[in-house]
């Protein structure tokens, strides 16, 4: 195996659920024969807790600290959590290969004492809901328009610490996040959307692994690790991103899936702003040609 002598670095963020995801990788790469060594780094994401979530999602700011120490040579490869990624690159890096994926929905965990199963998505009139996800805050609005968005910021661990604080009445996580974390949620009560419902954000429960763009023998290493099927949904996803401008704070849900029939179908929800009617598309196709534009299409009306 080359590159197998000297060890793969790999660059993580320092949350508890960023280690999961690097403590993953770690255990695929060792059971291909290959070691690897943890650099921890710190992102403007993880030190800027004043701004909501629409303001930085997809803007770089959980990204850039690890893609300038790709660049400078600091580190041989970064893990992400894919949906983070801006859609376009910097020059000379490359998402070289992107793992299985996770449950790619939404839960809404709700405080028991909050619950109301006569109410739609059963939870109680008038409740306080944290979020900090314009596309999240959109879509919960268009279900339960009585509902107060309340943002909220901090890692997982500490959104839940702080429903169970009372201050809020429920939240809303991805699923990946709740489930490779196997936290404990007895205490409360969950609500789990069906993404064609609850449209996710784009590439939700996938992990990206980037490269410079000509380190080939890690490339090639990687590239092992592959997920080519998740890749090919996951790209319809992020294309409309890119088409809507890559890194723009606009409400946008989009997932895509394939049946037994090797037919595609996605489901996009999108607002102008959070609190904006949202339009939503469903599309099915025999293949993913031109799939990305026609949504972009339907979406924009």
């Amino acid at each position: 195996m080359e590159n197998n002598s000297k060890p793969i670095i790999i660059g993580t963020r320092g949350s508890r659920l960023a280690l999961w995801q690097a403590h993953f990788l770690q255990e695929q790469l060792q059971s291909i024969g290959v070691q690897s060594e943890l650099n921890i780094i710190k992102t403007r994401g993880d030190k800027i807790q004043h701004l909501s979530f629409d303001k930085i999602e997809g803007k770089g700011f959980f990204t850039k600290e690890l893609e300038d120490a790709l660049l400078n040579g600091n580190i041989d490869m970064a893990v992400h959590s894919m949906k983070d990624l801006p859609t376009t690159p910097p020059e000379g890096l490359v998402t070289t290969a992107v793992s299985y994926r996770e449950n790619p929905a939404d839960w809404m965990i709700i405080r028991k004492e909050s619950v109301d199963a006569s109410q739609t998505l059963q939870l109680k009139q008038g409740a306080v809901v944290g979020t900090s996800s314009a596309r999240r805050k959109s879509q919960m609005r268009d279900f339960r328009p009585d509902i107060t968005l309340k943002d909220i910021r901090g890692n997982v661990p500490t959104r839940i610490e702080k429903l169970l604080h009372q201050e809020f009445d429920a939240i809303i996580l991805a699923a990946a996040g709740l489930v490779r974390l196997e936290l404990n949620l007895d205490e409360m009560h969950v609500v789990r959307f069906n993404p064609k419902e609850f449209v996710p954000a784009p590439a939700q429960g996938v992990l990206a692994y980037q490269t410079k763009k000509d380190d080939l023998p890690t490339r090639r290493i990687l590239q092992q690790l592959h997920h080519p099927d998740v890749a090919q949904l996951t790209n319809v996803e992020r294309k409309v991103l890119q088409l809507f401008g890559g890194g723009c704070h606009m409400p946008l849900g989009v997932y895509c899936n394939k049946d037994a029939m090797n037919n595609y179908h996605v489901w996009a929800a999108m607002a102008p702003e959070w609190d904006a009617p949202l339009v939503r598309v469903q599309l099915s196709s025999s293949t993913t040609h031109n799939l990305a534009e026609r949504i972009v299409t339907e979406l924009k009306g």
